[in-house]
């Protein structure tokens, strides 16, 4: 066996701890309750695109909060009348929904795209969720000492309200809705099919969010901004890893039912092997990993291939393992 065999190997042994706090399951339920209980307040409107192939429209609608959270909404136009279906797509980290044609291998596999922004980050959504603490640089720390206000809850609720709203589109079979997206987007993916029965299957890309209390020690992405905080503010390290364990994949993956296609680069620093493997191990709906030994953080090569692929089988020819 050659090292990379065996790190790999070691890889699909890795099952660290759960973290998961005593409430966890009463968070959730409370949360997706309120979060049901909010009217989208949506608006779609069809705007100019570069192709006469595409259908744009712009999109807004309230998730966690009153935060208008921007989209495009795309159809393929050369789909004819039948029912689409929906790849509901999230960035990564600092990014933003993009332009309509970035989405353009998804349309060209016959879906539908629902792409939005990630609140205050690098689109055109704010964000109006309050900070009653302290932060440091980025996002990340935004109500870090308390779960109910922490800045991964909004995000997770805009993200589940935005597959609500794909489903509820008269073009779209609600039955096949995709959520996928990389690093951050990768999460959220992953987040939207632990707690929604919609999603139909998930694709992950080096996807964030998990394996936090591993990543807040290693990790040179985002969480550093979660460890500068307890650098500065030592006295709350015990409560800023609890409020990241109701949102850490690692406690939440085993509730994904349908199934997944997960990406990982064996020399990622921002989200590494570990915090993927530590998630990927623990799933038990029908998987399928692709392993890049020569990758940080990204995909590469026919990669979209794959996962369009993926996305074509039935659901009892999807790989285990």
């Amino acid at each position: 066996m050659n090292y990379l065999e065996r790190r790999a190997n070691d890889l699909r042994q890795y099952r660290p701890d759960t973290t998961a706090p005593s409430d966890l399951d009463a968070f959730w339920e409370r949360t997706l309750k309120e979060a049901s209980a909010r009217p989208l307040a949506a608006s779609r409107k069809q705007v100019d695109g570069l192709s006469p192939y595409t259908a744009v429209h712009k999109v807004t609608y309230q998730g966690f909060d009153d935060t208008p959270i921007h989209g495009w909404y795309l159809l393929p136009t050369f789909a004819g009348e039948r029912k689409l279906p929906c790849a509901v797509i999230f960035h990564g980290y600092s990014g933003g929904k993009g332009n309509p044609e970035q989405h353009a291998h998804w349309l060209l596999q016959g879906y539908a795209v629902l792409a939005i922004d990630v609140r205050g980050q690098g689109g055109e959504t704010g964000n109006l969720l309050s900070q009653s603490f302290g932060m440091t640089k980025g996002w990340l720390s935004q109500g870090l000492l308390d779960p109910d206000s922490h800045y991964y809850r909004a995000i997770t609720v805009d993200a589940l309200k935005a597959v609500e709203w794909a489903a509820q589109q008269p073009e779209i079979d609600p039955h096949r809705i995709v959520t996928a997206g990389g690093s951050q987007g990768g999460g959220l993916a992953l987040m939207t099919a632990a707690l929604s029965d919609l999603p139909w299957r998930t694709v992950a890309d080096i996807p964030n969010m998990c394996h936090m209390d591993f990543g807040i020690l290693n990790s040179t992405g985002s969480l550093t901004e979660a460890a500068e905080f307890v650098s500065r503010f030592p006295e709350h390290q015990e409560q800023v890893l609890k409020t990241l364990s109701y949102f850490d994949l690692l406690n939440l993956c085993e509730r994904i039912r349908k199934p997944v296609f997960v990406s990982v680069g064996l020399k990622d620093t921002v989200c590494m092997p570990e915090t993927i493997f530590a998630v990927y191990n623990r799933i038990s709906a029908p998987k399928r990993l692709q392993v890049y030994p020569f990758n940080g953080h990204f995909t590469s090569g026919d990669h979209f291939a794959k996962v369009a692929a993926f996305l074509r089988e039935d659901d009892d020819c999807v790989m285990m393992g």
